[in-house]
């Protein structure tokens, strides 16, 4: 009888015990709705409507794999991605991958301050540059005074307002639901519309996040206890990055379904949020630019709340430890990272011409950060037991060229639009 109630009761205790476990790749998620994809989607969305959906999907599936690898990576050695390179790859090298990393990092923040700077702007008229040093004011106090645990529940807070905001928004318009859901799984790409496709795929994949899963998943130390327990968790961290990049799927989907049925609709070609923000206005109503304003924000703030994280988390690693705020490295690693981002923010001109310097770097520290990674979680050496299978590897590595070859090709196009 005992085991009888055991049994019938195990999927209800096993749904508890997932939710224990969400969290790390909630972080991860705002890193992909974050102010450049914003300006992304909503170009896709007003520039060809519903016909760019399925670069949300291909871009998130890949997604899953790399940052369920990066995970792995973190559970089965203890180690966070920078610092297995930092202990794993000749150390010239290593210093080399992990600097760049930190400008990735710098560059990610540099776009997400901004980009709530943008928000603040929408919503009280504060200058853009004001709004982003108080942006980074905001940010450091969080990080600088808060654990993991309330950085997580703060995050997790955020996306659901997000998300909240869009199923807001998307209440108000008309959408063609059948020819969106084709457009989800059906590869097209309109003449013209390249650019943007690699944009797209560019903004969701980004060098940043997979350190900074791998490090708060290690965070917890699963690697301590027996290998039933590391082959356990394994299982829920890929369940809770599943679910958190459904997540992230969704909110960026809703940002195209929003711009298709406003702007493309009606003929109007945006290409900068603050635009957005004055062509939504007579067609939807100040409410809806408020929610709109107000969700950047969030995922302003939030996204950059994990650029400092991550950039705390590499220059930790240059020295072979783990992220820990209260300790002097991760210290400095968060506080050159907004640092550099909020002078360059403040230094440059045109708040947007900052978001396509970020893009510039991310685009060629992409393939570093990808393909260090692969390398280490396929080293017996690194990983033992745990080290990627041939179908991994073969997985992996076609994961890492297509995303490699986008952010190429978005490179090359942003320095032909800056010097053409």
């Amino acid at each position: 009888m005992w085991n009888f109630l055991k049994k019938t009761h195990k999927p209800r205790l096993m749904a508890f015990e997932f939710l224990r476990y969400i969290g790390p790749g909630f972080l991860v998620t705002v890193g992909f709705i974050d102010p450049g994809n914003w300006a992304s989607n909503v170009s896709a969305g007003s520039y060809y409507g519903y016909e760019l959906l399925w670069i949300i999907t291909l871009s998130t599936v890949m997604l899953i794999i790399l940052q369920h690898n990066a995970a792995h990576l973190g559970i089965s050695t203890g180690y966070c991605l920078s610092e297995a390179t930092a202990m794993y790859i000749n150390p010239v090298v290593a210093r080399v991958i992990l600097a760049s990393a930190m400008l990735a990092a710098v560059s990610t923040a540099l776009a997400e301050i901004v980009g709530a700077g943008i928000a603040l702007h929408m919503l009280f008229g504060l200058p853009v540059k004001v709004g982003a040093v108080m942006v980074v004011a905001l940010v450091s106090w969080l990080l600088y005074s808060n654990s993991y645990k309330k950085i997580e529940r703060l995050i997790i807070g955020f996306v659901s307002l997000i998300g909240i905001s869009f199923v807001f928004e998307l209440s108000l318009v008309h959408i063609d639901w059948n020819k969106a859901a084709l457009s989800w799984v059906m590869p097209r790409v309109p003449s013209g519309a390249l650019p943007i496709v690699m944009s797209l795929m560019g903004a969701v994949v980004m060098p940043h996040n997979m350190y900074l899963h791998s490090e708060v998943i290690q965070s917890r130390q699963w690697n301590l206890k027996d290998e039933e327990t590391i082959r356990h968790q394994l299982k829920y961290e890929f369940m809770d990055t599943l679910f958190s990049m459904v997540a992230g799927w969704a909110i960026n989907s809703a940002m195209i379904l929003l711009a298709a049925s406003t702007f493309f609709a009606r003929g109007v070609k945006v290409t900068a949020l603050d635009q957005a923000q004055e062509t939504l206005r007579p067609l939807l109503g100040d409410m809806a630019l408020v929610v709109f304003a107000l969700a950047l924000l969030l995922s302003g703030i939030s996204s950059s709340v994990t650029a400092g994280m991550a950039g705390g988390s590499i220059f930790a690693g240059l020295y072979r430890e783990p992220y820990n705020i209260y300790d002097r490295h991760t210290k400095v690693g968060v506080g050159i990272t907004f640092a550099l981002a909020a002078a360059v923010a403040f230094l440059i001109k045109n708040p947007f011409s900052g978001l396509i310097v970020s893009q510039l770097f991310l685009s060629v520290q992409l393939p570093l950060t990808v393909f260090t990674q692969i390398y280490l979680t396929s080293s017996q050496r690194v990983m033992g037991k745990y080290a990627n299978s041939a179908l991994d590897k073969i997985l992996l590595w076609t994961v890492g060229s297509i995303v490699t070859y986008f952010n190429v090709m978005l490179l090359i196009d942003t320095l032909r639009s800056l010097f053409v």
